[in-house]
This record gives C-alpha cells, structure tokens and sequence, in this order.
C-alpha cells in the first residue's frame, strides 16, 4: 500500500480529499455516532473554515466532505461554499432540514451535492436515529432535491437491522424512482457513546454487501459508490494511503473522522498545510496502519490502535473525554480485508474511475 503524494518537500504529500465537520450541533442522536461531544456543541468559526479551504486550495485539493453533526446547523455554510466557488462540496446530511429553500440555495450556488442519510426505512429509522418519523422527512429531502433539480446521493451505514431492507434490489429501485444519481454504502462502526457493537456486520455479510454491489453497478442507472475496495476488489483504507484527513469542530486535525484523537490543531491561525506536513502523529499512522491491515485498524484492532494513540500522547478530540475508554471497552470486529475472499469490479468504467476518479486519485491503482 502506497500514499498519495502531492510532492511536497518531506515526500509525504497533502490528501487530495478533506473531511471537515463544521459543527458538533445535530436535531438527533444516532447510534455508533461519534459527533456526539458533552455539551456544549463546538464549532468551526467562519475564519478557521475558510482558511482550512483556502489552506487545502494551495495545495490543489479541490474536493470537500462537510459534515457535522449536521452540516445544516452551521450559520455560515452557504456563505462558505460560495465563497469558493472554484471547489465542490458534498454535504452529508440527515436530511431532515432539507426543505424547498435550503434546495434551491443548493441547485443556485451549483458547486454542492447532497448525501442524505437513509439508515433504514420506517422503523428502523426511528430506532437508530433516535427520532421521530426520520424516514419519512428523509423522503421529503430527496423529493426537495429532485425538485430543485440537485445532483444528490444518499449514504447508508450497513449494519444488521438494516440489512436486508438496504442492501435490497427493491431499494435500488426506489432510489432510482426518487431521482437519486448515486448511492454510497458504508460498513457499520460501533463507535461514540452508544456504540451497539451488536449492529455490526459480520465477515460473510461484509463479503455479501462487496458482492450485491460488483452485481448491481451494471444492471442500475444509480452510481453505487464505495471507498473499502479498489478495483482488484482488495481492501483499501483511505486515511492509511494518505487520500483524505478529518478536521473536527474544534480545530483537531484527525486521520479520519471516527478516530478522535490528534496532536495538531488550527489554534490561533495556524495554517493547515505545515501542520499536516509536520505531523509525526499523522505521517506514523498511515505506516501504523497499513502495516496492520489493509482494511479498518479501527474495527479489526482497536487495542492496538489505543495503545498506538497512548505512545503518541495524541490527545483524546472526542469532547466526551471517554476517547480511549471507548477503545478499551470495543472488541475487534470484521472488516473488509479478507484476503483470499476479493471480488474484483466486472465494469471498466467502475474500474477505471477506482484509478483515476472518485476516492481513488491515482492511489487505488
């Protein structure tokens, strides 16, 4: 496993893919949630979130994932995409605040997509959101989008209440009938302070999940998007090869954004792009973490990812202060690198785009 070099001056490279969540404020409380701090809820101010883009601008990064809590939460979101207008977002939202108004901002600054969150439907919704009628406010934001004429995706997080409604043809089918144009699986993490380990995939159905979307690429006019395989099917993470980072609402600078741990911060406007070159805590993960695995050292070591952040004296970003209590108390879990068991992309273009496009950048290939 290789990292994505940007060229800079210690050879390390700056990640082409930033992960930014603006606020810690959200209207649920979703289980195996992260973003879940004590109150109060931190956030990014205006002058710390455009000079992180403008930061990453320099260093010809373009792409950015904005994401909360919920991103629709932060006062200065629209004011921030259209203030870089040469970048694209994509907005990872609940979907629930998604109304008529907040649409058309979106279709008229034209440089965001939205990826609402679908975690289920009625029922299983409800339960693992930790609201009320989620699903169906859900469906209003995609009518909202499709109306307005949006370029949207949805995103579900994979666990075993949701199985077998999600990773479903007939789900699909209805995304398709909703206008959706891409539909971006995630494997469940069992995280935050409501972890429900027991919603976790297990080996077989993580095998399953890579197979229903090799099978349907092809046969769906819906992007099915993934970034835990490359295009030999082998298993692939995105922090450990240098092709993304997460900033939190207080400035942290994390490998990615379930893992709250950091020892660089953008206080008192320090720049980004020296604090990630500098950082011997991120330079070490990505060898740490390749070194073990090329899937998730979160789900399958979590022991050794605590005992990695303790020698480091990386400081415990949660806002919870229970960062590596929480890594104590989780048990190792299936991932998606199971060597042997790769399924490999049957379209050229799925192929061609793990190489060159999307998540890929030319690391994947």
């Amino acid at each position: 496993m290789h990292t994505f070099d940007r060229g800079t001056s210690n050879g390390e490279g700056f990640p082409p893919f930033l992960f930014i969540s603006l606020t810690h404020a959200c209207n649920l409380q979703c289980r195996g949630c992260w973003a879940r701090p004590n109150p109060p809820p931190a956030e990014l101010s205006w002058e710390d979130a455009n000079r992180i883009i403008a930061d990453a601008k320099s260093q010809g990064s373009r792409f950015f994932g904005l994401l909360g809590g919920e991103p629709l939460l932060y006062e200065n979101l629209f004011h921030l995409m259209a203030a870089h207008p040469d970048c694209y977002f994509q907005v990872f939202t609940n979907g629930t605040l998604m109304t008529q108004e907040v649409a058309e901002r979106m279709r008229t600054l034209g440089n965001v997509t939205p990826l609402i969150s679908v975690e289920g439907l009625e029922e299983v919704s409800d339960l693992r959101r930790g609201g009320r009628e989620v699903y169906a406010r859900t469906m209003e934001a995609l009518h909202w989008a499709r109306r307005s004429r949006l370029f949207f995706g949805v995103a579900t997080s994979v666990c075993r209440s949701n199985w077998n409604d999600l990773v479903a043809e007939r789900f699909l089918e209805d995304l398709v009938e909703r206008g959706a144009h891409y539909l971006w699986y995630y494997i469940y993490r069992p995280v935050g302070p409501d972890p429900a380990p027991e919603l976790c995939l297990s080996a077989e159905e993580i095998v399953a999940l890579r197979q229903f979307m090799v099978d349907c690429r092809s046969r769906f006019p819906l992007l099915l998007l993934d970034a835990y395989w490359d295009g030999q099917g082998r298993a692939v993470c995105p922090a450990a090869m240098g092709i993304s980072l997460h900033i939190n609402p207080s400035g942290d600078i994390e490998p990615c954004p379930p893992i709250q741990f950091s020892r660089q911060n953008l206080a008192e406007g320090q720049h980004l792009e020296p604090l990630v070159r500098e950082s011997s805590f991120l330079r070490e993960f990505k060898s740490f973490a390749a070194a073990k695995t090329r899937g998730c050292i979160l789900l399958e070591d979590p022991a050794a990812l605590r005992e990695f952040v303790m020698s480091h004296e990386a400081r415990d970003t949660t806002g919870r202060n229970t960062g590596l209590q929480e890594l104590g108390e989780m048990n190792p879990q299936p991932g998606h690198h199971q060597p042997g068991r790769e399924i490999p992309e049957r379209g050229f273009v799925y192929r061609w785009a793990k190489r060159k496009w999307f998540f890929g950048f030319g690391a994947y290939g």
